[in-house]
């Protein structure tokens, strides 16, 4: 009991450390090449900090772990954008530019009803998770070209490394993904520890304390750039992970070996992943923003969402 604590502990240390400087280096990196920090965030970062999702996703299902597979990915998605961006904006409001906003919302809007749609079959297979790694590459070739053609069109922050040198500025980054890498690492290893202890399921385990584990990169480097006011890395970061987790992640895992999805997910968990998807764009287009209210109502959203969980685990609602 002693020994995960401090693994929980330790790890949330090293997140706190290395999203600092994670985003410092993500938006020097942008100020750097003259493009949209929200670029950076969908890429560099959100690869980055998915790191943690994809080592616990393929390290299951090779187990045969569907639950924790499945989970962690769906749990994931909700979890980034109900309490990740919601926290955020209570901490300063989250700003878009708009046409930025609709075009990525767009193509996450788009892979999420795709992973719904072949979920819906109750077996992830290889093809799909080919189809979804090409969606992938698409999504990196197509931010890549959109960044040069945008260049210096968008005002943005100046980070403190940005007249430093290259050399500095990619240590900086690369530190500090690999600290938050690290430090989600054992802050999960830690907690499944402990959970186990008391007797909680593959299911919960996996949308819940390793969902919510996992997400914490993204959760410490959402706030620390609303802390900074660089909201639109906070964004950039949330979609892009929730975009990399799909296509990246569950397309990795599926390509390497077929993935069952729990009944749980089919009835219940994916389509509250669906909600909050769809949820994000009548709240981020109606005033190019996410303000500090709307913010705690996502937040209490996805609280309700745990209390769900805990009911179901405990036979006090059923799904039928």
């Amino acid at each position: 009991m002693l020994s995960s604590s401090l693994l929980v502990l330790l790890g949330f240390v090293l997140l706190m450390t290395g999203a600092e400087y994670a985003v410092r280096g993500a938006v020097a990196i942008a100020n750097k090449l003259k493009i949209p920090a929200l670029i950076v965030g969908l890429t560099i970062v959100a690869f980055g900090t998915s790191a943690p999702e994809f080592v616990v996703s393929m390290r299951a299902a090779l187990k045969d772990a569907e639950g924790i597979t499945v989970g962690n990915i769906v749990g994931s998605n909700i979890a980034n954008i109900l309490l990740i961006l919601g926290a955020a904006a209570v901490i300063y409001p989250v700003s878009c530019v708009r046409h930025v906003f609709l075009r990525d919302y767009a193509f996450l809007f788009l892979v999420t009803a795709i992973f719904t749609l072949f979920a819906m079959e109750g077996t992830l297979v290889r093809w799909q998770g080919i189809l979804m790694l090409s969606l992938l590459l698409l999504f990196v070739v197509y931010n890549y070209f959109t960044s040069k053609a945008n260049a210096g069109s968008e005002d943005e922050n100046v980070s403190p490394l940005a007249e430093r040198s290259w050399v500095l500025v990619i240590f900086v980054s690369i530190s500090g993904l690999a600290a938050i890498v690290w430090g989600a690492d054992l802050l999960v290893d830690g907690a499944v520890s402990l959970a186990r202890l008391l007797g909680v399921s593959e299911e919960v385990i996996g949308l819940t304390i390793i969902a919510f584990g996992t997400s914490l990169p993204e959760l410490a480097t959402s706030c620390m750039a609303a802390f900074r006011h660089q909201t639109d890395v906070a964004l950039g970061n949330v979609i892009g992970s929730n975009i990399w987790n799909i296509v990246f992640i569950m397309g990795a895992v599926c390509t390497v070996t077929d993935v069952e999805v729990p009944a749980q997910f089919l009835f219940y968990d994916i389509w509250i992943m669906v909600f909050a998807t769809v949820l994000l764009l009548p709240f981020m287009y109606s005033d190019n923003k996410l303000s500090r209210i709307e913010g705690f109502v996502f937040v209490l959203l996805y609280l309700c969402y745990i209390v769900s969980l805990g009911l179901f685990s405990k036979g006090m609602i059923s799904l039928g």
